[in-house]
């Protein structure tokens, strides 16, 4: 029987990550960056990746990776999601280094697995694991076209390209026949690009199909983990601040109605820890992967914004003000709820995964 609590590696890991973020990446910190013109934290990710080695958890130690497994690298990003910490780790320490795993690239994979070199999957953060992928035009060698949506793009060393021969091809960003533009993104603390590709010379690293799909099914998987600490932040704050809070010389965390709607979410963040959790193990054990991935998807996104949307309601007046930081998590929940495929296209494959068609 699959048992679905944190062991005490886990939990160890998890006080270690918690503690670097509570130092290095505060609330007011993440805002002030996300009003500059660097978003994304490169020192808190030197942190993390080279210092904590977290960069390489799903990377073999033969390759100079930890050798873990799923469930860590789901601990960590519970805790990444609770500080809506800007650094690239799922799109370069899972959804990069899973392709690349897909593609048996071990020279590149210690890059990644180092942390001194991020990498992006050249795909649009829309895109499901079931869904078809954009690809480039490759042309005597050199690869041509704009692929849009592309989650941290802008920080990336490496892209990882697919391309219309079936191929997918490592790009060095800062080529000079590569462009990244930014877009405007609604998560402000994960900003999206268009790459744009004119003659750029790529080294094929292994076939599209297989990579991107492990790569997005992982992501998928592993991004329910993101939403619970986005969601179990929402609930926690919102619950101190409802204690706090006084009206009619009362807290108004004493209000029966409010005392329901926090039960009622209490409830829906400890449904989405367990689809979290089973996700996260069923992509370290390979056991009904596809299923388990697909009932997470189906239930985080909608729990994680509603979490985020109560939790801004419930603030009143300070949780409307951009000083607050309630809006960057509802962001970021927003922008999740699409990531990777949105719940009703993860409903729709779970109903063909098991056979359930609708009449």
């Amino acid at each position: 029987m699959t048992d679905l609590l944190y062991s005490e590696e886990e939990e160890a890991l998890r006080a270690a990550v918690r503690d670097l973020l509570t130092d290095h990446c505060p609330p007011a910190g993440v805002l002030a960056r996300t009003e500059s013109d660097a978003p994304h934290d490169r020192s808190l990710w030197k942190s993390l990746a080279e210092d904590m080695g977290l960069a390489g958890l799903l990377v073999p130690e033969e390759l100079g990776g930890q050798g873990a497994s799923h469930r860590e690298a789901a601990v960590v990003l519970e805790e990444l999601g609770r500080a809506v910490a800007p650094v690239p780790y799922l799109t370069s320490a899972v959804v990069a280094t899973e392709a690349l795993l897909a593609c048996g690239d071990g020279e590149l994979l210690s890059r990644l697995a180092s942390g001194r070199t991020v990498g992006a999957l050249a795909v649009g953060l829309h895109t499901g694991p079931a869904t078809g992928v954009r690809t480039v035009r490759l042309e005597n060698g050199a690869l041509h076209g704009e692929l849009t949506g592309v989650a941290d793009a802008a920080v990336a060393d490496v892209l990882l390209v697919p391309a219309d021969d079936g191929g997918l091809y490592a790009v060095d960003a800062d080529a000079d026949a590569v462009t990244v533009l930014p877009q405007t993104s609604l998560d402000l603390t994960r900003p999206s690009a268009t790459v744009r590709l004119a003659g750029a010379p790529g080294r094929r690293v292994g076939d599209t199909g297989p990579a991107v799909r492990r790569a997005l099914r992982a992501a998928a998987g592993l991004l329910a983990s993101e939403q619970l600490g986005v969601a179990d932040w929402a609930l926690t704050e919102t619950v101190r601040y409802l204690k706090e809070r006084k009206q009619f010389n009362r807290p108004v965390g004493g209000f029966q109605a409010l005392k329901h709607r926090l039960a009622r979410l209490w409830l829906e963040v400890v449904h989405l820890r367990a689809a979290a959790r089973a996700a996260a193990d069923a992509l370290s054990s390979g056991r009904d992967t596809d299923v388990t991935v697909a009932v997470a998807q189906a239930y985080a996104a909608p729990v994680a914004v509603r979490a985020t949307e109560e939790a801004l309601q419930l603030h009143g007046g300070i949780g409307m003000t951009w000083e607050h930081p309630v809006h960057l998590y509802l962001k970021r929940a927003k922008a999740d709820s699409i990531a990777y495929g949105t719940a009703g296209a993860h409903r729709e494959a779970l109903a063909g995964l098991v056979d359930l068609q609708a009449p």
